[in-house]
């Protein structure tokens, strides 16, 4: 059996789609069809039921994908013992992070380590999103709940604080806030709800209960942007507000605290690489941990 064949089979069983599993490996559409193609021609059965919104396995299919995530694992584990006894740290190590995590902290440190080992390619993906190591969607992920499927190596990163801020622009153009009842036609500004992919999320509502108005954007980014042109409140992380001295904490008796997870998977967890990274963000966290949860 072509091995080639079988680790396209196993993108496109992952994330569903030709399409994405093309872009993931970098190949034409059309090549990696017709690999899977040729793939069930060898084995003599279908593996996956085609459509226009994706990709079903076959009985075939998902016995094929068990089989293959084994041999994958193993070609990890081998793959990891042979670098271990190299000199110098390579590869590649993605690292999937919560927006305001990787944006406002990750994005820095973690090009301090790339420039320390010029060999080991570092992606950051900060995205409002969960991500699943079985898929290999990470090498390291942060979560902000904790997780509680799967085959992880798992650890508390750290507690962080949230709380809830405004402007000075806006405060000296609408007025002060002392009290809940000075947030009374105020406006919220917050997460879309629907696409909130996390309980540790679900703070907002402490804060909107009050107000009647609402600005709902997508990305924390935005939400930053925002509070930061004065159109309104919202809750920020703490050490990102630090970033902006024109931020102002109000109503201090209201604070969120929140955990950071980090995690990964046990067939690329003691490689050289991700043992690498996980220390240097781990080390970094406690060297910073003053940032992070503030009383």
């Amino acid at each position: 059996m072509n091995w080639e064949r079988v680790h396209i089979f196993l993108e496109v069983a992952r994330v569903g789609q030709i399409s994405r599993a093309s872009r993931k490996l970098k190949l034409d559409h059309s090549t990696v069809a017709r690999q899977i193609t040729a793939l069930e021609t060898n084995i003599g059965a279908r593996l996956l039921e085609r459509s226009r919104s994706g990709c079903q396995l076959t009985s075939a299919g998902k016995t094929l994908l068990a089989a293959a995530e084994r041999a994958e694992s193993e070609f990890l584990r081998v793959n990891s013992e042979i670098g271990a006894a190299g000199d110098e740290i390579c590869g590649t190590v993605r690292v999937g992070t919560p927006e305001g995590f990787g944006n406002y902290y990750l994005a820095d440190r973690l090009g301090m380590l790339a420039s320390r080992h010029p060999r080991l390619l570092i992606q950051l993906v900060p995205l409002p999103r969960t991500f699943s190591l079985a898929r290999r969607e990470a090498d390291v992920a942060i979560a902000l709940d904790r997780p509680d499927r799967g085959r992880l190596i798992l650890s508390r990163l750290t507690n962080y604080s949230l709380s809830v801020y405004a402007s000075e622009e806006y405060l000296v153009r609408e007025g002060a806030i002392e009290t809940r009842a000075d947030l009374a036609g105020r406006m919220l500004i917050t997460h879309v709800e629907d696409l909130a992919y996390a309980r540790a999320l679900s703070y907002a509502s402490a804060v909107g209960r009050f107000m009647s108005r609402r600005y709902e954007c997508g990305s924390v980014v935005g939400q930053l942007e925002a509070i930061r042109s004065g159109h309104g409140v919202g809750i920020v992380h703490d050490y990102v507000a630090l970033r902006y001295p024109e931020l102002r904490r109000v109503l201090r008796e209201m604070r969120f605290t929140r955990t950071y997870w980090l995690a990964s998977h046990p067939d690329t967890h003691n490689s050289r690489q991700v043992q690498e990274v996980r220390r240097f963000i781990s080390g970094s966290i406690r060297e910073d941990r003053s940032l992070f949860c503030w009383q």
